[in-house]
């Protein structure tokens, strides 16, 4: 998955984790809140009803000490009247008071059809059989008609009174009807305030029931799925994570462990070993064919042998032993507890016997061909990076002798591990100093033995040591990584001299150097090839770069082709160089692409006794011919070996028998030798005619 997916969905999940937790805490939030409402109603309520009843009560009271004063007052001494007509009239102005706050209470409207029903306020207070609101107010005038008439009769302040004495007399029956209704109105004030109370506990009871559903479903539908959701992802950055670490030190297509896990645990096991006084071997793993395999069918196939060949390296090993894939078709296994020299040789046999089994790919049978080498601790090295070293110097050992074979780390491979030390020290140093040399090799035609191109040639001059041969040194270099430097350096060098012999006037052809798929593969190598022929002033025209058939196979993963189709753009010509050894399919033959094909070296020598090389060099030249390609034979050394190139029709060649390579020098001194000289234009003198 990549990443942009990976990020939405973790952001979806967030959003949705966030969203439900929001939700619910605000459904928790109202119906809380719900509850919280209610409980305040039914304490207004209940805070209401008590207030009437306290007025109910009250009132009771009140209506019996108006009663209770009005007998008083008429029965006690003059002297004693004034503070009881006193206090019946504040009892009195209080009933009033008291009564007008129930009405305004109980909000009771004497016009409203409630006064019908009998279990109403309204009905004890304004119909049958209680008329409270009548005896109420019946009350109220009899008290103030009583208070008004003592007042006069006892020349007291406000006292106005005109009526008859017959009038002032307190009725008693208004009195217990009042107290009667009363009563009846706090019944009903109470079976109301019940009613309405058990209506709220009711529909409290409901909402806290509902509120515990409501929680019950949000954790059903909304915090379970969110933990589930939460416990998934959890379960895949676990597993993520822990894929993460097996892809860490685990090769991914193979599933052995790889080059990381090799360099972390490799001490431990010679600890171990050392700690166990045991032998610990080494052994080093290579596909012989495994190139061919790829190049002929295909990279699935190749894939195939290296899974299959992994599985038959844990088949033939113990548990305690290691499997590394260290890239490629490069294996390492670890063998603890090795034994003598003959186990490890029975060992390694079994091992290469299992791995040389033929393989079936699609119908396909491989022979993919391993070899070994094999370093023993702590016989060979006693470190993990030297036994390392010491096994694929053995690996390479073994396949000279042929592969399918393996070979035991030597005396004689530590002479050749320190020789190449110090040639890859010297090699280091050559680069610092440019100290490799251009040697060139002209190439002419046979028709007319016109120059038609000059390689241009490594060669390095050791100061201690003389003339390196290129076969020794070349494959340290690339090796080590420093093809990309001292192939530049070559490059630089042969372009400087051609451009002198372009200003001199001097023809050569064309100069061609020797590319490598390494170079090609350096992101900046067609802008140093441009500013290198621009500095020294040489026409890309004048410039070919040989390129080899395995460069134009890898390009599916290199993307090379791009790289030469613009050098090819501004100028500069490609040539297929060895053709005819590598696995190049005709496809690759494009005269949109390449100039000129090279027929190898092995193909030319003794053309004239081999017939199979005269018929494949005469299917190269006619294949050449037809497409319009240009074509070129190296390794020509004999008289003999050029009349049967020029029989066949191949018309230019490279070789001892036209010309050795040679430094700049001499190879000036060569092609100016064969330069076509210019006539001179003599004046003559005297008159004319």
């Amino acid at each position: 998955m990549s990443q942009q997916p990976v990020q939405a969905v973790s952001s979806r999940l967030i959003l949705l984790i966030k969203a439900g937790y929001w939700l619910a805490l605000m459904i928790i939030a109202a119906m809380v809140m719900a509850s919280f409402i209610l409980l305040q109603q039914m304490m207004a309520a209940k805070q209401h009803d008590d207030t009437l009843l306290d007025i109910v009560g009250t009132q009771k009271a009140l209506s019996q000490r108006i009663v209770f004063l009005a007998g008083a007052t008429g029965a006690a001494s003059r002297d004693q009247q004034p503070a009881l007509v006193a206090a019946l009239k504040q009892a009195t102005a209080e009933f009033e008071t008291n009564y007008d706050l129930l009405l305004q209470r109980t909000a009771a409207d004497p016009a409203s059809p409630a006064r019908l029903d009998p279990k109403s306020i309204e009905s004890v207070l304004f119909s049958k059989p209680f008329h409270l609101d009548y005896f109420s107010v019946a009350l109220i005038a009899n008290g103030e008609r009583f208070v008004s008439a003592f007042e006069s009769q006892l020349a007291m302040p406000g006292g106005d009174y005109k009526g008859g004495g017959e009038r002032v007399n307190l009725n008693a029956s208004i009195a217990n009807a009042t107290l009667s209704g009363y009563a009846a109105l706090g019944q009903r004030i109470s079976a109301y305030a019940g009613a309405r109370s058990d209506r709220l506990l009711d529909l409290h009871r409901t909402l806290f029931y509902a509120t515990i559903g409501v929680i019950v479903l949000v954790a059903l539908f909304i915090f379970r799925p969110m933990s589930n959701a939460i416990l998934r992802k959890t379960h895949e950055l676990v597993d993520a994570r822990n894929s993460m670490a097996f892809i860490a030190v685990h090769d991914g297509l193979t599933g052995l462990h790889n080059r990381s896990f090799l360099t972390d645990h490799f001490d431990t096991l010679i600890k171990g070993a050392h700690r166990r006084r045991e032998r610990l071997a080494v052994v080093q793993l290579d596909l012989d064919r495994f190139k061919q395999i790829n190049d002929t069918l295909g990279h699935a196939a190749g894939d195939y042998v290296l899974v299959v060949t992994a599985q038959r390296m844990r088949d033939s090993c113990r548990a305690s032993d290691l499997c590394v894939r260290l890239g490629g078709d490069e294996f390492v296994m670890i063998l603890n507890g090795a034994g003598g020299t003959e186990d490890i040789n029975m060992v390694a046999r079994r091992i290469l016997g299992h791995i040389n089994e033929p393989i079936i790919f699609q119908g396909t049978t491989i022979l993919p061909g391993a070899s070994a080498g094999i370093a023993v601790y702590p016989v060979d090295a006693d470190n993990a990076g030297d036994l390392l070293v010491h096994a694929d110097l053995a690996l390479y050992s073994a396949k000279k002798m042929g592969g399918g074979n393996f070979s035991f780390f030597s005396e004689e491979l530590r002479r050749e591990l320190d020789y190449r030390k110090q040639l890859e020290h010297d090699i280091r140093v050559a680069i610092a100093d440019k100290a490799f040399q251009v040697y060139f090799q002209p190439q002419v035609s046979l028709t007319n033995g016109a120059i038609s191109g000059i390689e241009a040639l490594i060669r390095w001059n050791h100061a201690e040591r003389g003339m390196i041969p290129p076969s020794e040194f070349i494959p340290v270099a690339e090796k080590c990584g420093f093809m990309p430097e001292i192939g530049r350096i070559v490059i630089a060098k042969a372009i400087n001299e051609a451009a002198e012999w372009n200003r001199s006037g001097i023809g050569f052809g064309r100069l061609a150097v020797n590319v490598s798929g390494t170079e090609l593969r350096e992101p900046d190598f067609d802008r140093f090839l441009f500013d290198t022929l621009e500095k020294a002033g040489l026409p890309p025209q004048k410039l070919s770069l040989e390129i080899v058939e395995s460069v134009i196979l890898d390009d599916e993963k290199t993307g090379i082709a791009a790289k030469l189709r613009h050098i090819r753009a501004a100028g500069v010509h490609l040539e297929l160089d060895d053709f005819g050894t590598g696995y190049a399919s005709l496809s690759h033959v494009n005269p949109n692409e390449i100039d000129r094909l090279k027929i190898d070296r092995r193909f030319v020598q003794n053309i004239h006794e081999n017939g199979d090389n005269s018929k494949i060099v005469r299917a190269i030249t006619e294949l050449a011919r037809g497409l319009g390609i240009s074509i070129v034979a190296e390794g020509a050394e004999t008289e003999a070996e050029l009349d049967s190139l020029m029989a066949i029709g191949c018309d230019q060649v490279q070789g001892y028998s036209i010309a050795f390579p040679m430094p700049q020098e001499k190879a000036r001194e060569w092609l100016v030798a064969r330069s076509p000289k210019k006539a001179r234009l003599t004046v003559l003198q005297g008159s004319l005619a």
